[in-house]
């Protein structure tokens, strides 16, 4: 199983997920251009696109999902709560393209199994996703306003996991944001600050050397070194040792990551 996070962000998000019978998107939220541009430099080309998965509506997640699907007619599959928030932000898509994939299923894509799981954000009805090929796994969790028991459950024992660090508690409370933004961002249904996505970390890595994509940073209020610092020290006090038991990698807003395999 191949994967790059084509950008990851506050300002838009995408990742490509491939095997060697399947290739598919996780959401949209850039422009079609900066899709295909992306793709091109991980060697993907976009026609051979089988599906793009979609989390929820917001618009850094979706921006560019209706210019790809309709260019490379790839289908779309979301929950239907999804669908109904989004539909009038994608434009046209035709029916053959509109795919069902609620919360709690798990569904087959050629040789690349997919099971997804709901997250606490506040959209209509916002998921994660989890990829199995072969004996590997990759967890994604983005846009989490905390982190529960049960998704923890269903995210833990991955060889990588994408997974937010959205902000930093003080840079959010010293930033220009009105008090009701800053209060949703906090919030249950809001995003993962560094310290709470290290604390959720300490709860799902095993210290199998396994690989951890810090994303979806604010780009007001944090810093890819202040993520990075941040997390390490909390696995850290637990035990757990980055750059040995665990490694933590970039992600980037405007460029992909290079492509990696589990």
């Amino acid at each position: 199983m191949r994967f790059s996070i084509l950008a990851s962000g506050s300002t838009g998000n995408a990742i490509y997920i491939g095997t060697d019978r399947m290739s598919l998107l996780i959401d949209v939220g850039i422009t079609g251009k900066q899709a295909e541009a992306a793709l091109k430099e991980i060697g993907v080309h976009p026609g051979d696109l089988q599906a793009i998965l979609v989390t929820h509506e917001h618009v850094d997640h979706i921006k560019g999902i209706g210019v790809m699907a309709r260019r490379y007619e790839i289908p779309i599959y979301a929950n239907e709560k999804t669908w109904q928030a989004m539909d009038g932000q994608i434009g046209r898509i035709s029916e053959k393209q509109r795919q069902p994939f609620e919360v709690g299923e798990m569904r087959e894509f050629a040789d690349l199994t997919v099971q997804s799981f709901g997250i606490s954000h506040d959209a209509a009805e916002p998921m994660g996703f989890c990829f199995y090929h072969g004996s590997k796994k990759l967890s994604v969790a983005t846009d989490l306003g905390y982190v529960s028991d049960r998704i923890k459950e269903t995210l833990r024992g991955a060889d990588a996991y994408i997974f937010e660090a959205n902000h930093d508690v003080e840079m959010l409370r010293m930033s220009q944001y009105p008090w009701s933004v800053k209060r949703r961002i906090l919030s249950d249904v809001g995003h993962l600050s560094n310290e709470a996505a290290g604390e959720a970390l300490c709860d799902l890595l095993g210290g199998r050397s396994e690989r951890v994509y810090l994303a979806h940073l604010s780009k007001e209020n944090n810093l890819m070194d202040l993520a990075q610092l941040t997390v390490k020290d909390v696995l850290e006090e637990r035990g757990l040792r980055v750059g040995d038991d665990v490694h933590l990698r970039e992600t980037y807003p405007h460029r992909p990551t290079r492509m990696e395999e589990v």
